[in-house]
């Protein structure tokens, strides 16, 4: 969002757009409220939020969802000594549900031979704030694991145990500095912190990196799952696709599909038209995110111009 709104700045100098990251449950309550004029969010809202969105959307509105880009979700870790690690969804549901509290636990051990494993207490993080990568993560856990996580999915950490802070930042910095410790967050904050990422057993041939590269081949399998012209992505967590990482998320902006805020919504607009645009889509790979399918920009480009 910060390179969009610098780059839609510079040659729009006349807009000013000011842009909190707070974490997308956040985002959407303030969106809700009537607080903004867009939100940005890493988890689609629920039926009662659509709801209730009606009453901030006027002319009879209510909220949409536009996919803008995807990005995987890796699992950081720090323990001295291992460079190289595998995990799978079983596995990963009974360690953030404090049921594997062992480095060299036996579930561990089975999925990387040849891999000196410690006895180090396993340390694990998760977010403290209502967050969008917390329920991607356990719509994975739960999509690919469900006799092992029996929470479902949330935006808010519902498992036993472990250790919390708050953001992908607050996560990261947790791992980075706890030996033993193993966290959730996006690609691009363990890069940033010289963070180790696991490989993740799905099924197929080989266990899969988490990159920009297969994230963006396990998000083209998608399909919309929205109705009215909502543009919600189904993501399937539990693919077996070879090269394709499970553990993703899609991030939209969330708007009314009319009685959008009158002050604000031919900037709102324009802005939403650069970002979903060729400019605004080129080159995010460079910035650690993954790019959605041709189909499914074209809708959103589509629906931005019907959007009032």
């Amino acid at each position: 969002m910060k390179v969009w709104i610098k780059s839609y700045t510079r040659a729009c100098p006349g807009t000013r757009i000011s842009y909190e990251g707070n974490g997308s449950g956040a985002g959407q309550t303030d969106f809700l409220k009537g607080r903004t004029s867009f939100a940005g969010s890493d988890s689609a809202l629920s039926a009662a939020q659509i709801s209730q969105s009606k009453a901030v959307c006027s002319h009879g509105g209510r909220a949409v969802h536009l996919p803008m880009v995807g990005g995987p979700i890796a699992i950081g870790f720090n323990l001295p000594g291992v460079s190289k690690l595998v995990l799978d969804a079983p596995t990963l549901a009974k360690v953030f549900d404090s049921q594997i509290t062992k480095w060299n636990d036996p579930a561990i051990t089975k999925l990387n031979p040849g891999t000196k494993l410690p006895s180090t207490q396993i340390r694990a993080s998760h977010r403290s704030d209502s967050s969008g990568t917390t329920d991607n993560f356990t719509s994975y856990l739960s999509a690919a694991a469900p006799s092992a996580w029996p929470y479902g999915h949330s935006k808010q950490w519902t498992a036993k145990g472990g250790q919390s802070a708050k953001g992908s930042s607050g996560v990261v910095e947790q791992v980075k500095g706890t030996v033993g410790a193993i966290g959730y967050v996006e690609l691009t904050y363990a890069l940033a912190r010289n963070v180790s990422t696991a490989s993740i057993a799905t099924g197929a041939s080989s266990p899969v990196d988490a990159s920009v590269l297969t994230a963006s081949k396990a998000i083209a399998a998608s399909t919309a799952a929205g109705s009215g012209g909502d543009l919600v992505l189904k993501l399937d967590y539990a693919t077996k696709a070879p090269g394709a990482y499970p553990i993703d998320m899609v991030t939209y902006e969330i708007v009314c599909d009319k009685g959008n805020k009158p002050a604000t919504w031919s900037a709102t607009k324009a802005f939403l038209t650069y970002i979903a645009g060729t400019g605004g889509q080129q080159d995010l790979s460079f910035e650690g995110y993954a790019t959605l399918p041709a189909t499914i920009v074209n809708k959103v480009r589509s629906r931005i111009d019907t959007l009032s």
